[in-house]
């Protein structure tokens, strides 16, 4: 049994998602930081210095208690980290997009195999067949 798992462990197909895994999660910590640090900040310079993250539609303000405590904590919806969301998934999905045709642009093109001998047409086989009757 212990051999049947180190057969199964290293396998190439275990060892490629093993490898496929990490670099996703550092994929992503990079694409994260970029869209966090760099894009975020663009945007909301272009946006008039607006925190999406911050906006929300209030439908309860929060009760304070009268020594300085909140006794019931706000209700809101925040769309405005739902904004933020939909614009990492754009940015991350063109990032994602442009490594991917960066990728296949390094691999080589395949050939296309030859194309098949154009078999006979209709006319040829009709001619042949009305050949064979003329035979006989």
């Amino acid at each position: 049994m212990l051999k049947e798992f180190k057969n199964f462990i290293m396998t190439g197909n275990v060892i490629d998602l093993a490898v496929a895994v990490l670099l996703a999660g550092a994929v992503g910590l990079a694409v994260n930081g970029f869209v966090t640090d760099i894009m975020m900040p663009i945007v909301g310079h272009f946006t008039g210095g607006v925190d999406f993250s911050e906006l929300k539609i209030v439908l309860a303000e929060a009760v304070v208690a009268a020594d300085g405590t909140v006794a019931t904590p706000e209700n809101a919806i925040m769309w405005g980290k739902w904004v933020n969301a939909l614009i990492n998934l754009i940015i991350v999905g063109f990032v994602l997009f442009m490594i991917v045709k960066a990728y296949n642009k390094t691999k080589k093109p395949k050939e296309e195999a030859p194309a098949a001998p154009a078999g006979p047409t209709a006319e040829d086989l009709l001619a042949e067949i009305r050949d064979e009757l003329r035979k006989k």
